[in-house]
């Protein structure tokens, strides 16, 4: 270790990032925004409050620090106190303190993203008090120059927020993060994941589902992992003790949306295992509902064995002794934010013990997509800018269609007819559902009457690794109607999405193809209730699929008249386009509808290829006026009503093109062909290109 200049001793990766941010923001030719890529539980106040306290006394006092922190959890008043505990002779003020007293030299204030940028909120409104955009003014008039510091960058990154980092015109922004990505646009570093576990900071790796046994059989989601998360802490509790610590590990129970009835069924279950809100052996963190939290629940020796919480709590929260987390399932569909992972990785005592019991934190949860965190607009390649229509283009107008608002698409006879006659065919079915049965298991169709699922298992030492394993055990789940009932809703849900009907007339198309009961006209399977939810719970992509498929077929297209209604569509006077801030030798391509379009809006970061080539085609050409990039959905855009099997859909066009001797054309790129194969990967090309013949050929366009 190496001693800084407060009262705590840094590590060396900790100091060495110190040494990092002081030199990119004390180098004249270094981007004014600076990305620090923090692992949960790598000290990140700590380092800021270290560098906020070095620059101010090596490089610049005639400096303002504001630091922003994420609305949840008063992280806020967490940094804060940390800076008078360890920083004790900076001043420090919060936004309120700001509004009465400007932003002197020297001090750092700590501002909560929600009193800025929250709808409603005093501190930006006009008052008898000077506002924060007069305060901002009053100390750049003074020569005081801005550093922003933005703590948890992603948790709020919108419009407003935008506008309020602009109003300091900062010297620097510093943004940190766990979840950062390096992006060109700014200076990038990471603290090692390694680095943090060799100091002893955060667990040495972590385990997910460990105990969960392939092709386990599972009764309830909830009970099973409840009770293996609970036999977790007691063994880490036990050892402990064995060396005399006197720490009490915390379960972490998740509920990504809080669902009434499932946070009921969970306290319901813990209550059966002796853990009640009246013994204090439970707790409640939700935005709109707390109970029984006590003081000391963050504390090593707190009371509380399981506290209940939603997304609310995954950011600046720090409870070292958050041992093991159970994330619960609300649907099928649903992701793992792995950035919550860092909210147990903290040591309790910020050392090992050698011993793999303590030295580990668990998760335990069924969910099968794991992502690496919510990416903000500034983690993107790309950076989103404003352009201005050309005055020669404000002029021209064309015929847009939008859907017949009085056609719902086919009834619910008609598509069961199309469905059943496309699986007939495609799978030679007949009138044996016991034959029909062997033919959909020979083309890979899961029968039986439990939910498959895979449960993600192992050991990792880096968090990020858990978005790139592909190690995962196979579960089974028996169906109970009652509690899979949301699952067949979601699944139904997807399978809908794909001919735009409503989901209670798909499910009913669904029962009368394979459900036992009913009329046994159109009737391919028998399956009964039990085997029906495990059916299109489990073949939910190949039945999305197969509706597609029908959608597409032209044989089958939509043979009722149709009206889609009419309006005017202008080319919008200004709109937004994504930009390639790292494209090389940008020239500006003068053909196109919008001043100050260049070749960055047009490279492969941003367009396909058919696309990018086609602008640079464009732009060669001496017999073209203009050439507009249409959007791809939205009411100001182009469009125009396409049929497939079922409904009707809008098209949206790339281009428009305007010639020299005023012909116009409307052009749809696609993949084209290459060695043979087609690249187009539109399932739907025909049935557009049908009607984008006969929109041109009715408005003699081309």
């Amino acid at each position: 270790m190496v001693t800084s200049g407060l009262s705590i001793k840094l590590f060396d990766f900790q100091e060495q990032a110190v040494i990092k941010l002081i030199d990119l923001t004390s180098k004249k030719d270094s981007k004014q925004t600076i990305i620090m890529k923090a692992p949960t539980g790598s000290g990140k106040t700590i380092i800021l409050i270290d560098y906020v306290d070095t620059y101010l006394t090596n490089v610049s006092a005639n400096t303002a620090f504001i630091w922003l922190c994420p609305g949840k959890g008063n992280l806020e008043d967490q940094s804060r106190d940390k800076m008078m505990k360890f920083a004790p002779g900076r001043i420090t003020q919060n936004l309120f303190d700001a509004l009465l007293n400007g932003f002197a030299p020297g001090c750092t204030t700590f501002i909560n993203w929600e009193l800025v940028t929250k709808r409603g909120n005093t501190a930006i409104r006009d008052s008898e008090r000077k506002n924060l955009f007069d305060r901002i003014a009053d100390a750049h008039r003074s020569g005081v120059e801005f550093i922003v510091i933005i703590d948890e960058e992603h948790s709020n990154n919108t419009a407003k927020a935008k506008s309020i980092i602009d109003a300091f015109s900062s010297k620097n922004i510093v943004r940190v993060s766990a979840t950062s990505i390096e992006n060109k646009r700014y200076e990038f570093f990471e603290i090692d994941e390694v680095d943090v576990i060799n100091a002893g900071l955060i667990t040495k790796a972590l385990y997910v589902n460990e105990g969960v046994a392939n092709n386990t059989e599972i009764t309830d989601d909830y009970d099973y992992l409840l009770d293996l998360a609970d036999a977790k802490r007691k063994a880490v509790a036990d050892r402990y003790k064995d060396y005399g610590k006197n720490i009490r590990p915390l379960v972490l129970i998740q509920f990504p949306n809080g669902q009434p009835e499932i946070i009921a069924a969970v306290e319901r279950k813990l209550e059966s295992m002796g853990y009640t809100y009246d013994n204090g052996m439970v707790s409640k963190w939700m935005s709109e509902d707390k109970k029984d939290l006590p003081d000391n629940l963050t504390e090593n020796d707190g009371i509380p064995a399981f506290l209940l919480m939603k997304q609310a709590i995954s950011t600046g929260w720090d409870c070292p002794r958050a041992k093991i987390l159970v994330k619960l399932r609300e649907g099928m569909s649903e992701s793992f934010e792995i950035q919550t992972i860092g909210r147990i990785r903290r040591m309790p005592e910020a050392k090992h013990y050698e011993d793999d019991l303590l030295d580990f934190c668990y998760v335990y949860t069924f969910d099968e997509k794991y992502k690496a965190g919510l990416l903000s607009n500034m983690d993107k390649a790309y950076e989103t800018r404003r352009l201005f229509l050309k005055n020669k283009c404000k002029t021209f107008t064309l015929e847009k269609q939008i859907r017949d608002m009085d056609f719902n698409g086919l009834g619910e006879r008609e598509v069961l007819n199309k469905i059943y006659d496309a699986l007939v065919k495609k799978y030679k079915l007949t009138g044996s559902t016991a034959d029909n049965r062997l033919r959909f298991m020979a083309a890979g169709y899961q029968f039986g009457d439990e939910i498959i699922g895979h449960a993600l298992y192992g050991e990792y030492i880096r968090t990020d690794m858990l978005a790139e394993s592909t190690t995962f055990y196979t579960t089974r789940k028996r169906v109970d109607t009652h509690k899979h009932g949301i699952d067949l809703l979601h699944s139904v849900d997807s399978i809908k999405s794909t001919i735009g009907m409503q989901t209670a007339k798909v499910k009913t198309i669904l029962e009368r193809l394979f459900r036992r009961g009913g009329s046994s006209y159109r009737k391919l399977l028998l399956l009964d209730t039990v085997e029906f939810f495990a059916f299109i719970i489990n073949n939910e992509h190949k039945l999305k699929e197969e509706f597609r498929e029908v959608t597409a077929d032209m044989a089958h297209q939509l043979s009722i008249p149709v009206n889609p209604k009419k309006s005017i569509f202008r080319i919008p006077e200004q709109d937004f386009f994504k930009y390639d801030p790292g494209v090389k030798n940008e020239v500006e391509y003068l053909s196109n509808a919008y001043h100050e379009y260049t070749s960055g809006y047009a490279t492969s970061l941003v367009r396909s290829t058919s696309e990018m080539l086609f602008e640079q085609y464009c732009e060669k050409q001496d017999d073209i006026e203009w050439v507009y990039k249409n959007g791809d959905t939205g009411q100001q855009y182009f469009s125009i009503v396409y049929l497939d099997s079922f409904n009707q859909w809008l098209f949206y066009a790339d281009y428009i093109v305007m010639k020299k001797d005023g012909t116009v054309w409307i052009i749809e790129t696609k993949g084209g062909e290459a060695r043979g194969k087609d690249k187009n990967i539109d399932i739907h090309i025909e049935n557009k290109y049908n009607a984008f013949k006969t929109y041109a050929k009715e408005h003699s366009l081309h």
